[in-house]
């Protein structure tokens, strides 16, 4: 009874653990949840419409008109006085002027000596003046290095319910506009995007900004406030926790924020007519811009990459910055916004316990299939609520720490099971390991009832291979040491075939069978078999190299070991066969016998790789070369079959084309009985370079001529489907 409470105890304590992360809400935590919001913006973005919002941008064609930025004051002054010419409602500034015009006669005549200053124009003055003709507002920008900002709002507050101005973000330095342009301006307003400097997308805006004793708004607060010819804004402090922001009101507009006196940013899609380039606006044709700019709020920003105002959206987008402001002025005038009540994170963290516990009940009682079907229904539920909430209500139900949390559960738990059967599991490893292969161990495990006699009807590819040289070597080394090479030759040998997705059948003294496609399905295992043999080939060579597998070091002449490998492709009964009390998983068939005879031919052949036909015809861009129709015990009629010198990439080189072809001359002299030997030695001068392996195979091919002429009347095998 207690080893089976005691996994749901377990489970239940992980519950408590990962409420409790919930509820400390690390930075983790909080970025995940703010990413999954991101995914439903995109998903379901603020709905685009026809709103008194304009952007003058400061983009690339104006740059490239009219210069460099920053521009001379009398060119912003240009600015201001033809928006107000057209009508704007208000002219919002997302542009710092901190310094006097570089064109101001003070720098001017301190630059240039004998000039005075008197007899020059004040661009800055110029830029003053249009200011005041217009319903403009300039901005400051937060930053650790600037000054205190002092001076008053041109903004009126007033504060309904508890104070919260402590939790409004503080400055505590500023990059403030100069003070002629300052006072001239009828608004000032805060241009920065964030309370803190961060980074990544800008998902909340603050509304508000405090230098400790008196309160200033943000851009776009500010701009509605002109356009509405409103001289207050109201500031409401949340009569349910203390100090807390509530919402503030502009007119007819109440605001929602967070506690802090952000807004919430639900992004619309980019739109093209929003932005006007201020090219067009400083062109001669300017006045046809009427229609889009009378009325409207209009702010004045930078697009221009090179004037590093870009900033990351939730949707995604690269955007500059002033177009944020322009979508939170959009935002209010549309009345969609996006919340997280207080009471939003408590019905998370409830949910949380109630399908955590759910999910240890479900798992640990009814198995880990039924708990992740149950699991998956629970956070389909979750989600989709989250999601109804978001689409419907706007408000922020976090989806992402479930499907966390509860991910992390379920593993926790099936660890826990797995530890609770695990002795079982040892129990069956020890019964049969020492008598199948460890690739059908798991099988066993999983299925009981494949522990019977009886096999299925499979294709498969089937590769046997035996060691040249190894019964001399036998007869110089005592046993100890044969032992020695033999681990590490079949350790070497059957890494390349499982390594591969080939099942080893067994060994069978210094030879090896081993096939595909058993007992699970492999694709494309005729492909896998050849790599692996040409792999086998290339690790015996780096073998022979290594004096210490031959034991050269014991001063033991022996020759280098070499291998014959036969490969063969078809039908074949694979399953368990043996007695009822003891049987092996193994195969049996035509296939088998067929790529068992081919092996042995490489004696014959004079090469180390040969396949039957059925394997060449179904990976045909291998490089192959004929070897002609080899009369195989048991078989009444002669089997085709090929050497296989290398992959894909060696059948595609112009080296091997060659050879091919001089190949197939020498083939064709040797079954028309012409002289071969002009041939034969053009084709070993080939693969001198190419494959040194096939000397062998031309030495022998003059008394092989039969072979060939068996060819003509021998219908190749063609691969079952």
């Amino acid at each position: 009874m207690l080893r089976r409470l005691l996994p749901i105890l377990a489970g239940l304590v992980i519950v408590v653990l990962l409420t409790a992360l919930r509820i400390a809400d690390p930075f983790p935590v909080q970025v995940l949840r703010e990413i999954a919001f991101d995914f439903y913006q995109r998903l379901h973005p603020r709905p685009q419409g026809d709103f008194p919002v304009r952007v003058i941008d400061i983009d690339e064609a104006a740059l490239a008109e009219f210069g460099q930025w920053p521009w001379p004051r009398d060119r912003l002054a240009a600015v201001t006085d033809r928006l107000t010419e057209l009508g704007a409602a208000a002219v919002g500034f997302d542009v710092l002027f901190p310094e006097i015009d570089r064109m101001s006669p003070s720098r001017i005549a301190a630059g240039l000596p004998g000039i005075d200053a008197a007899t020059l124009p004040d661009y800055d003055a110029i830029f003053a003046a249009a200011l005041s003709r217009s319903p403009s507002i300039l901005g400051f920008s937060r930053t650790p290095s600037g000054r205190p900002l002092t001076g008053s709002p041109k903004a009126g507050f007033a504060i309904s319910g508890p104070d919260p101005s402590e939790r409004i973000p503080f400055l505590t330095g500023t990059a403030a506009p100069i003070p002629i342009l300052r006072d001239a301006a009828p608004g000032l307003a805060a241009l920065s995007l964030n309370s803190e400097l961060s980074a990544g997308a800008v998902r909340r805006i603050p509304m508000l900004w405090t230098n400790g004793s008196q309160l200033f708004p943000t851009l776009s607060v500010e701009a509605l406030r002109l356009a509405m010819g409103i001289s207050t804004v109201v500031v409401f402090g949340d009569t349910a926790a203390e100090g807390y922001v509530d919402s503030i009101r502009l007119g007819d507009f109440t605001v929602p924020l967070t506690s802090e006196g952000d807004l919430w940013l639900y992004y619309s899609r980019p739109n093209p007519d929003l932005l006007v380039s201020a090219a067009d606006l400083l062109g001669p044709n300017y006045q046809q811009l009427g229609d889009r700019i009378a009325g409207n709020i209009v702010l004045i920003g930078t697009s221009a990459s090179g004037l590093l105002d870009l900033h990351n959206t939730t949707l995604g987008d690269n955007v500059a910055g002033v177009t944020i402001h322009a979508q939170a002025i959009e935002q209010i005038l549309s009345g969609t916004y996006l919340s997280r009540p207080d009471w939003i994170a408590g019905l998370e963290i409830v949910s949380f316990l109630a399908l955590g516990a759910f999910m240890v009940v479900v798992v640990l009682l009814l198995g880990p299939l039924v708990g992740i079907a149950a699991g998956a229904l629970a956070l389909g539920v979750a989600i989709g609520v989250s999601w109804w909430m978001f689409i419907t209500e706007g408000f922020m139900l976090d989806p992402s720490y479930p499907l966390i949390g509860l991910t992390l559960l379920y593993l926790a738990l099936v660890f826990f099971r797995f530890l609770t059967t695990e002795r079982a599991k040892k129990q069956i490893r020890r019964a049969f390991g020492y008598y199948v292969a460890p690739s059908l161990l798991s099988e066993i495990e999983k299925n009981g009832d494949r522990l019977k006699l009886g096999g299925d009807v499979r294709r498969i590819t089937v590769l046997f291979s035996d060691m040249r040289g190894f019964t001399s070597l036998s007869e110089q080394l005592e046993p100890r040491r044969i032992l020695a090479i033999l681990n590490t030759l079949f350790g070497a040998l059957g890494h390349e075939i499982v390594g591969r997705m080939g099942t080893i059948d067994k060994f069978i003294g210094d030879a090896i069978m081993a096939f595909w496609n058993a007992p699970v399905d492999v694709p494309d295992h005729e492909r896998k078999a050849l790599r692996a043999a040409l792999g086998m080939r290339q690790k015996l060579a780096e073998l022979n190299q290594n004096d210490a597998f031959l034991l050269k070091a014991d001063k033991v002449a022996v020759q280098e070991l070499g291998i014959g490998i036969g490969i063969s492709t078809g039908e074949a009964l694979v399953g368990n066969m043996g007695l009822e009390t003891r049987f092996d998983y193994s195969a049996l068939g035509d296939t088998v016998n067929v790529a068992s005879r081919v092996e042995s031919a490489c004696k014959e052949v004079g090469y180390d790789i040969l396949v039957a036909d059925p394997v060449r015809l179904i990976v045909a861009d291998f490089a192959f070369l004929e070897a002609g129709a080899l009369a195989l015990k048991g078989k009444a009629e002669r089997v085709v079959i090929y050497l296989l010198v290398g992959d894909a990439d060696l059948a595609k080189s112009g080296a091997f084309s060659l050879l091919k072809a001089t190949h197939a001359e020498a083939l064709e002299a040797l079954r028309t009985g012409r002289d071969t030997r002009g041939a034969i030695a053009e084709c070993l001068a080939l693969s001198a370079k190419l494959e040194p392996g096939l000397r062998k195979f031309y030495e022998l091919l003059p008394g092989r001529r039969m072979d060939f002429v068996a060819t003509e009347t021998v219908v190749p095998i063609t691969p079952a489907a």
